[in-house]
C-alpha cells in the first residue's frame, strides 16, 4: 500500500485530504507540526509527503530543506496558502516535487500525487468513455452518442468523477470531498441536487442511486469504460 504522511496543522484540512485519500486506495498518516512532520519522514517508511508552509514550530520549508540535507528523496507536494511567486520558488529550490495553493481542488491534488508517485511514464488520459458517454478533458466537452451536451464547471467535474470510478458507488462526502472541497459540511444536499441536474441533462438512467450508500455511474457491463489517450 502507498503510505502518504500529510504535515497540516488545520484539522479540518488534514481531515478532509485523508477521507479523500483513504478513498482513493492510500493509506496515510498526520503530522500537527514542523519537527513531528520531520520526525516521521526520518523514522517511518512513507512514499510521499504532502506539506504544508505554515506549521507551528518549524516553518515547513526549513523541514523540506532539512530533509534533503539528510539526503531523503521521498517527493513532497507543498500545499499552502502562500501563493506569492518568492514563495514557490524558494519551495521548488528547497527541493519540493510540486507546489499547490489553498483553496484547492481534490481531483487537481490527487493528480498531481499520482503523477509524482508514477514509477514509469504513462500515455495523458484526454478523453474519458463510458458507454455512450463521453468526456473530453481538454477542450472540456461532453456528448452523448451523437448529441453534445452543455455542462457546467460543476457538473462536469461531477461527471469526470463518476467516469474515473465506473461502476463503483460513491458516497455523497467522496463526492462532496473530491468536487466542492473541504469548504461544504457533510449534510449539505448540494451533491442530491447536482445528480437531477446531470440526470437531465445526460439521461434519466445515467446515475443510479444505492440506497443509503451513495450513487454509481450506470455502466453497461458488455461495454466497460475506456480512457484512451
Amino acid at each position: 500500500m502507498t503510505r502518504i504522511l500529510i504535515a497540516e496543522d488545520e484539522e479540518r484540512i488534514t481531515s478532509f485530504l485523508e477521507r479523500g485519500l483513504r478513498a482513493n486506495g492510500f493509506v496515510t498518516q498526520s503530522a500537527a507540526s514542523g519537527p513531528d512532520a520531520l520526525a516521521m519522514a526520518r523514522d517511518e517508511d512513507f512514499d510521499l509527503l504532502i506539506l504544508d508552509l505554515g506549521l507551528p514550530l518549524m516553518d515547513g520549508q526549513e523541514v523540506l530543506r532539512t530533509m534533503r540535507s539528510r539526503g531523503e528523496r521521498m517527493p513532497v507536494v507543498i500545499l499552502t496558502a502562500r501563493e506569492g511567486i518568492a514563495d514557490t520558488v524558494a519551495g521548488f529550490e528547497g527541493g519540493a516535487d510540486d507546489y499547490v495553493t489553498k483553496p484547492f481542488r481534490f481531483d487537481e491534488l490527487l493528480a498531481r500525487v499520482r503523477a509524482r508517485l508514477r514509477t514509469e511514464p504513462t500515455s495523458e488520459v484526454t478523453v474519458l468513455r463510458a458507454g455512450e458517454l463521453a468526456l473530453d478533458l481538454r477542450t472540456r466537452r461532453a456528448t452523448v452518442g451523437e448529441r453534445t451536451v452543455e455542462l457546467t464547471a460543476r457538473e462536469f467535474s461531477l461527471t469526470e468523477t463518476f467516469m474515473r470510478h465506473p461502476g463503483q458507488v460513491l458516497s455523497r462526502e467522496q463526492l462532496l470531498s473530491h468536487v466542492w472541497g473541504y469548504d461544504f459540511a457533510p449534510e449539505s444536499n448540494v451533491v442530491d441536487v447536482y445528480i437531477r441536474y446531470l440526470r437531465r441533462k445526460l439521461g434519466p438512467n445515467i446515475i443510479t442511486t444505492a440506497r443509503g450508500m451513495g450513487y454509481r455511474l450506470n455502466v453497461d457491463e458488455s461495454d466497460p469504460p475506456t480512457a484512451p489517450s
